[in-house]
């Protein structure tokens, strides 16, 4: 009953923020004053990272770890309505991810762990910053780390079954120290701290693309294969982000910041989302969730518009960033709707069987 209902708010803070990216584009939608001004931390901090601390709650099996969701996502919520205290909530909910990650380095003391750990700390000095009321812009670089040092701790874990080399361990670790140092420095020296961060995660994207056991399970079928596309994809545009920040650095608005952190935000992170959830949302809900070709399509919408959309902001093509915006927003709801709709459909099937 806890992840569920989790799940639910972090979803409503999805439905919020993706209304309020969509107003950001300029297309006339009705909206709350604040709305618009509360996109980031309703797609980062409501949603991804509420999804984040509930998986980890539900790997754990620990009551209190819920807690990191249900703070997270009120936090966003109360800021989208212009209640400032959302901030601190926001932070009291990183906080106890904080300490899932501690509980899970007691457990099992990993290189993987302490990279995800690492990652739960970003997002805390991310909300500690943006509770102390500093601009979202050097708030951004530190929630952006949260989720790349995430999804690479999560998939260095997996690497580890092919037992990479000393090399490509070292490899690793030069990248993660480049991310990391950059993004301390975009305290002191923003645009040189951009530029390095960006440099960080190109090199990350370059090892992940090279090491990840996802070259391996591409060649399979079904969700496997899905799985894989959806990684691979995800690399391809932490990439581009970083190329993207090394030649535009420390942009504090406008199109080019638009074009690089929607790179990550949209292009990496929710090719992991869509590539994870048919896999931890069943866990997480307790329902069953076949695979069918049917989630190709909005992956493929994705990255589509998703092309569109930085063409746009590269080019200055206002329209091109405008409808690969609002086709982002779509192929998201659509994936969750297509979800929702083969769940309910394997349900109906499951209860009509004869017993």
């Amino acid at each position: 009953m806890r992840a569920r209902s989790g799940l639910l708010f972090a979803v409503i803070a999805l439905i919020a923020g993706l209304w309020a990216g969509v107003v950001r584009l300029g297309w006339a939608l009705p909206t709350l004053r604040t709305l618009p001004s509360a996109h980031g931390p309703l797609m980062v901090v409501g949603f991804v990272g509420a999804l984040i601390s509930l998986e980890r709650a539900v790997a754990l099996r620990s009551r209190w770890g819920y807690l990191a969701p249900a703070l997270a996502t009120a936090g966003a919520i109360l800021e989208a309505f212009g209640i400032s205290v959302g901030a601190s909530i926001a932070l009291a909910g990183s906080i106890v991810l904080g300490a899932l990650y501690l509980s899970a380095m007691r457990q099992q003391l990993s290189w993987p762990i302490v990279i995800m750990g690492i990652g739960g700390g970003c997002w805390a000095i991310g909300n500690l910053l943006w509770a102390l009321g500093k601009t979202l812009l050097s708030v951004v670089p530190w929630w952006g780390a949260f989720l790349v040092l995430t999804i690479a701790g999560e998939r260095l874990e997996m690497a580890r079954l092919r037992r990479p080399s000393p090399i490509a361990r070292a490899l690793f670790m030069g990248s993660f120290t480049m991310l990391m140092g950059g993004l301390a420095l975009t305290l002191t020296h923003f645009d040189l701290g951009v530029r390095i961060f960006s440099a960080g995660m190109g090199a990350l994207a370059l090892w992940l693309l090279r090491y990840d056991v996802a070259w391996r399970t591409i060649r399979q079928k079904g969700l496997v294969r899905f799985i894989a596309i959806s990684l691979l994809m995800g690399y391809f545009w932490l990439g581009v982000a970083g190329v993207l920040g090394m030649l535009w650095g420390g942009q504090t608005a406008g199109l080019f910041y638009d074009a690089m952190w929607h790179a990550i935000f949209v292009g990496f992170v929710f090719s992991m989302i869509f590539g994870h959830a048919p896999v931890i949302f069943p866990a997480v809900l307790k329902v069953r969730l076949p695979f069918t070709p049917s989630f190709y399509g909005p992956l493929a919408l994705l990255h589509l518009s998703l092309a569109v959309r930085i063409l746009g902001d590269s080019l200055a093509w206002i329209a091109g960033r405008q409808w690969g915006g609002l086709f982002n927003v779509l192929a998201i709801l659509f994936f969750f709707a297509n979800m929702a709709r083969v769940a309910l459909g394997a349900a109906i099937l499951h209860r009509s069987r004869p017993r």
